[in-house]
């Protein structure tokens, strides 16, 4: 029998620069010591995914500093398959015994755990299973600033706002965020393989007018490099001029009204369309858009494009987190809908084939076909004519069995495609189903949150109660 190596994963000083305490060998060997305990312990499949995260938070207010978080944390699970059964335990101790004891606890737990015909690792097709296959995403760009230097931006920002004009006279703070992670999980079937990936951001939510008239917003910056973030200043100067237009707020009648959603909160639409088309909710029947495949979803104009691939692109993966490989595709196309959001398990839940999306989606981008390049947000509102613009939405009044939607709302009253005065305490409702089909215009002042990018998105009708 030939000697393995030893087992070394005491934590070390990683000399990227990374600011890790582990290396992706290190990780790579703790993957594989679970993966040779449950074989010895009569698992048919195993499947472990080790992390560690760490960073750095720092919030100002008023110009002093208020708070400094450094966080640190590290994690390994696993899953364990005997037969169709399946148990799943984890551990942040990476010792060799504590390892042992975290898969002998989720062997215990599939032993004992009834049987489901849908559980098990993903088909060998399915995964990716060659590295050299796997893109270049960028997704990694470690910001060694210090908490000083965090404080001292946040501080800028903050003082930005301030400065763009005297009717700002509170805030709730700004903050400073570097953050960064990697990983790296395997499984019997053959899979291997882990990244490093970043997030940092600026942020900052500053307070206009005094007493009853006080009126607040916010704005941030976040990207997976640091390098790539607006300025303090512009941040400040942006959030400032939000919560400053906001003053003097008012209601508005009841009415059946057009209704622009403003792109930072648009992005819900598109989030409401991925969870109602997801495979938990469609196997579980509870979405309202059961059996919609190949079926018209959203108004004709309307294209949804996913690419997983995309440079810095916060939804980017080679793989889900399965390790099922991720392809670019048209999740719908002229307003029909191509595909779902699946798993492996709500994939053979529906008798269908994965589509990568354990853990998410990748990248979306909602389009028309009727957006010109001038179609700038003064355009749409010029399209809207007189109706509500929202900018802030509240609540979670979306029932998705039904499609039900009802939500607090504020932003402005615009007449003769003009902003005339902000408002405040209304509700807008509708159902999604209709709402999505009755989209006649996106803009091109694209907004990316998370995963997804969209303009303002125009609804030609929604009921708004007011006073």
């Amino acid at each position: 029998m030939t000697k393995s190596a030893p087992i070394t994963t005491a934590p070390t000083v990683n000399p990227s620069g990374s600011g890790f305490a582990y290396r992706q060998d290190q990780f790579q060997q703790l993957v594989e010591l679970v993966l040779a305990e449950a074989k010895r312990l009569g698992a048919s499949d195993a499947g472990a995914e080790v992390s560690e995260g760490c960073g750095l938070s720092v919030s100002t207010r008023m110009g002093e500093l208020e708070n400094v978080e450094r966080n640190r944390d590290k994690s390994i699970g696993v899953s364990v398959y005997v037969g169709q059964r399946r148990g799943n335990a984890s551990s942040s101790d990476f010792s060799t015994k504590a390892l042992q004891d975290t898969v002998r606890a989720a062997f215990d737990i599939a032993r004992f755990t009834a049987e489901d015909s849908f559980a098990g690792l993903p088909d060998a097709e399915d995964l990716s299973l060659d590295p050299a296959s796997r893109p270049e995403l960028d997704l990694f760009f470690p910001w060694t600033i210090d908490a000083q230097g965090a404080a001292a931006m946040a501080l800028r920002c903050e003082d930005a706002a301030f400065a763009t004009d005297r009717r700002i006279a509170n805030s709730e703070g700004a903050a400073v965020s570097a953050q960064q992670s990697h990983f790296y999980m395997g499984n019997s079937r053959g899979f291997r393989g882990g990244y490093a990936s970043s997030r940092h951001s600026i942020s900052v939510a500053p307070i206009a007018g005094r007493g009853a008239q006080m009126q607040r917003d916010s704005w941030y910056s976040s990207m997976r490099d640091a390098q790539d973030l607006a300025s303090p200043e512009a941040v400040g100067r942006y959030a400032a001029e939000r919560a400053l237009a906001r003053l003097k707020s008012r209601k508005v009648d009841t009415a059946e009204v057009p209704v622009l959603f403003e792109s930072t909160v648009a992005v819900g639409l598109l989030g409401a369309l991925v969870q109602a088309t997801s495979g938990g909710a469609l196997y579980r029947r509870t979405t309202f858009m059961l059996d919609s495949l190949g079926q018209s979803v959203l108004a004709p104009h309307i294209d949804i494009d996913e690419d997983p691939h995309v440079s810095k692109g916060k939804g980017s993966s080679p793989f889900d987190d399965e390790g099922v490989i991720t392809k670019a595709r048209k999740v719908v196309d002229a307003g029909v809908l191509q595909g779902y959001f699946l798993s492996t398990y709500s994939a053979r839940k529906l008798g269908m084939r994965t589509t990568g999306h354990a853990g998410g989606s990748h990248n979306l981008q909602m389009t028309s076909r009727l957006t010109a390049p001038g179609d700038d947000l003064k355009t749409m509102l010029q399209r809207l004519g007189c109706g509500l613009f929202v900018t802030e939405l509240m609540g979670q009044g979306v029932n998705y069995v039904t499609g039900d939607y009802s939500r607090g709302a504020s932003g402005f009253w615009v007449e003769d495609g003009e902003i005339a005065f902000p408002v405040h305490e209304v509700t807008i409702a509708g159902n999604l189903g209709e709402m999505f089909k009755n989209i006649i215009g996106i803009g091109n002042d694209r907004y990316t949150f998370g995963a997804k990018t969209v303009g303002s998105v125009l609804v030609s009708r929604m009921k708004l109660a007011g006073s």
